[in-house]
């Protein structure tokens, strides 16, 4: 055996992935922009005789069954589409997305799994089919695109099957609270509330926020939050299935706060912070005003993370 065969057998015999949680939608911008933040899937694979799944974190009993596994079903998709060997693996998995609740986690999953075939089974796939394949299987380019790229990341499949999207790191610090209660909500049902037709008032809204919040996150302007995160397109009818989000919203433009949207779907909330103002205060007047509505989630300091899960594999 050369030393280059040796070399390569060696390289893939085991993998590392680190991959971000996201927050699709962001207001106005529904199914099309997600940011990446950092709460983290970090999976471990080495090739073995038989699968395996060791998992800690949040959500561990789930990440353990290895029955319907997310991530290995993926993977044998993946590997048996293009007729590869299908080569067992043992997973070490640390987990701090929860899951079901509007954090990407099973966008997480799939790049996991996708990313795990390219490696095992020696694809040349660019982080395009990489991203695309795991769109066609989420329905949600967004979340896809942010979790492999970081940063915030607008994303589409057009109507020829082409992955397109852009990604773009936002200008200075977006500290951020994640509030996650203890209910999760399955994307079904929060599109199950949503209207079939909007109003031209409505789209042309939405439209002119999301240039409005694509611009405060190019050139830094905080300012432009408030008024950028409103939308009339899918958090109005979600509401009462995630009653975070009015609760919240009530504190948009306070001080220390600059605007709440809801996570992908919800339940999860997502609130920006002003870096000037005290994050531990801002976190008090969150939880002060949750409670004034019997609301007790769990809240999570975060912000934005440049880095996705391409950058991150190792």
């Amino acid at each position: 055996m050369t030393d280059h065969t040796r070399d390569k057998r060696y390289k893939n015999r085991s993998l590392e992935i680190v991959l971000p949680a996201t927050s699709a939608n962001l207001g106005p911008a529904f199914d099309a922009a997600a940011l990446a933040f950092s709460m983290f899937l970090k999976v471990r694979a080495k090739s073995a005789n038989e699968f395996s799944v060791r998992a800690r974190g949040r959500d561990s009993e789930i990440c353990s069954q290895i029955e319907k596994h997310l991530i290995l079903t993926t993977y044998r998709e993946v590997l048996q589409a293009e007729k590869k060997t299908v080569q067992p693996l043992a997973l070490r998995i640390e987990n701090q997305i929860p899951i079901g609740k509007g954090c990407g986690s099973s966008a997480a999953a799939r790049l996991a799994g996708i990313a795990l075939a390219v490696h095992f089974g020696r694809l040349r796939w660019s982080d395009s089919r990489i991203v695309y394949e795991a769109a066609r299987r989420e329905h949600h380019p967004d979340n896809a695109a942010a979790c492999w790229m970081g940063g915030l990341a607008i994303a589409r499949i057009s109507a020829d099957g082409e992955m397109q999207m852009a990604h773009v790191r936002p200008k200075g610090k977006w500290p951020l609270l994640f509030a996650v209660p203890d209910e999760s909500l399955s994307t079904e049902n929060a599109r199950r509330v949503l209207p079939n037709q909007y109003s031209r008032a409505d789209a042309v809204a939405n439209i002119q926020n999301s240039m409005l919040l694509l611009t405060a996150f190019l050139q830094g302007k905080k300012e432009l939050l408030p008024s950028a995160l409103e939308d009339r397109i899918h958090q109005p009818y979600r509401a009462s299935l995630c009653p975070l989000l009015p609760a919240l919203q009530k504190l948009t433009g306070t001080r220390g706060i600059l605007g709440s949207a809801l996570s992908g779907a919800g339940p999860s909330v997502l609130v920006f912070l002003d870096p000037r103002a005290s994050a531990n205060q801002a976190r008090t007047r969150v939880r002060e005003c949750l409670r004034a509505h019997g609301l007790n989630p769990e809240l999570v300091h975060t912000g934005i993370t440049a880095r996705g899960a391409s950058q991150r594999m190792r």
